[in-house]
């Protein structure tokens, strides 16, 4: 992708949902632009749309209006399997609970990407990642034998395996006590660091959203931009 081509561009992006006999619009023309390499965080109050947001920028849902290009790609081009193989190859995903199969080991949840889409060595790719998120030693342990922070691990890992270039996590930390919240915080900075993945995140958490290089606040269907150092000052 040229250097030139945001990895995000949104335009005029409006989302509606019917509530009984009424009309409630959760996004108003947002217009979205996110270079590679980003860290940006997400904030407002609940019910505001971030997740709402986030489900569009994942072609998870579409938008009432507007247009979304993800990595060059404009996503309403793409019919539900040029979605699904777009989020295969290029986006991973993180959610606030963590969606992990009971029955699959850390190592076959996290390689679950890689063998849907039928690439080689998933199973060694998978715990490669799960080595790098501190998980080594539990390769072979289910969800149910894993605590909280772990469970979260797995999901990380597994949302990274196929190296993505745009990562979406919705709340990661939401479930999780300080000290393992403060862990997954240094786990995902360190990760775009080094695989040079773009992260986008809804967050309550202003500690986490201050480190980012951009603060987004969403509020009555608009985005407002804040000073990253003026994050702590806004309501969570």
């Amino acid at each position: 992708m040229s250097p030139n081509v945001p990895l995000i561009e949104a335009t005029g992006l409006s989302l509606h949902y019917a509530v009984g006999p009424r009309q409630v619009t959760v996004l108003r023309e947002v217009d979205l632009r996110i270079e590679a390499g980003t860290r940006v965080a997400i904030a407002g109050p609940s019910g505001s749309g971030k997740t709402s947001l986030m489900l569009l920028l994942s072609g998870l849902e579409r938008p009432a209006a507007g247009r979304i290009c993800i990595d060059g790609v404009d996503l309403a081009t793409l019919d539900n399997d040029g979605l699904a193989d777009l989020r295969r190859e290029r986006i991973g995903i993180v959610f606030q609970s963590f969606h992990l199969l009971p029955s699959l080991s850390a190592l076959d949840n996290a390689a679950l990407p890689l063998r849907m889409a039928g690439a080689s060595g998933a199973r060694d790719a998978a715990a490669d990642m799960l080595r790098r998120v501190g998980l080594g030693d539990r390769l072979h342990h289910r969800p149910s034998q894993l605590s909280g922070g772990e469970q979260q691990r797995v999901a990380i890992a597994r949302a990274l395996v196929h190296r993505p270039r745009l990562l979406l996590a919705d709340e990661p930390t939401g479930n999780l006590d300080d000290h393992t919240a403060g862990a997954v915080r240094e786990l995902l900075f360190g990760l775009n660091r080094e695989l040079g993945t773009t992260l986008v995140l809804v967050t309550h958490d202003m500690d986490f959203a201050a480190r980012c290089d951009r603060v987004l606040r969403l509020h009555e269907g608009q985005l407002r931009e804040t000073a990253p150092e003026s994050a702590h000052a806004l309501p969570a």
